[in-house]
């Protein structure tokens, strides 16, 4: 299967079935184009959550309606977002309470902070792609961002902002329990992994994110926004191995 193959077209095109033949597993994994300058990691890379609020301790009897509780705590009490002028929505996140993958991009743009859901734009339609791709919907994963809260001119998240939100994505984390998390993109990664190393060099490897008594598996890879300006035959291949690598780990032990 060559490159030209890899799954992963441009928004608004069809997208080849999941069940690709043996040999799409086995795409050799290109050099990404250098972007970045930063030393690779010298080890896998491990962050360590501290959530808002502990999952034990919310109301409900199920993943579901604690997700539900923590967003009712999240809005009254997010000292970023209560603080933020100017956002229309929260956009706390969706998909499944219980889902064994999570996706984790940096905010919300604007079309997430018009409709308040998670990933609805350009970036969201390719995010799509890549979830059908590996054989899942978008009701089957759980899909998140580091801020709750779109930034300004959609700038990159300051560090102060990351770190006061990402209490809170600590808490859906607790609460969801995925096998895996894919941080989409440097802001995702570097939270995840408290690293300040570049996506560039993170993507394709392992790192592992803890929070409470979970130790789950996080596979960095490029933001789709990121596919959709640099649409390469290098940055999609690498990008579906990093897919690949992240559904195989979801579906172990099934």
């Amino acid at each position: 299967m060559g490159v030209s193959e890899v799954p992963l077209g441009r928004a608004g095109a069809a997208v080849v079935s999941a069940d690709l033949p043996e040999e799409a597993s086995r795409v050799p994994r290109p050099s990404a184009p250098v972007v970045e300058t930063d030393d690779a990691p010298t080890s896998a890379p491990c962050g360590r959550g501290e959530p808002a609020i502990p999952s034990a301790t919310l109301e409900g009897d199920s993943q579901a309606e604690r997700l539900e509780a923590l967003s009712v705590r999240h809005a009254d009490a997010c000292v970023h977002c209560v603080a933020s002028t100017t956002h229309r929505n929260i956009v706390f996140g969706e998909g499944s309470p219980e889902a064994s993958l999570m996706f984790i991009g940096e905010a919300p743009g604007e079309h997430e902070d018009r409709s308040g859901r998670p990933f609805v734009g350009p970036a969201g339609e390719k995010l799509d792609q890549m979830i059908k791709a590996m054989g899942f919907t978008r009701e089957d994963v759980y899909i998140a961002n580091v801020l709750k809260t779109r930034p300004p001119e959609n700038r990159t998240p300051r560090p102060d902002e990351a770190k006061a939100c990402g209490r809170w994505l600590a808490s859906q984390i607790a609460v969801i329990r995925p096998k895996v998390l894919v941080a989409l993109g440097g802001p995702a990664a570097q939270l995840l992994l408290e690293t300040e190393t570049g996506i560039t060099r993170l993507r394709g490897a392992w790192g592992r994110y803890e929070v409470e008594d979970l130790s789950i598996p996080v596979m960095p890879t490029f933001h789709p926004a990121y596919v959709l300006r640099r649409y390469t035959p290098d940055v999609r291949a690498a990008v579906w191995n990093d897919l690949q690598l992240a559904r195989d780990m979801a579906h172990a032990g099934d």
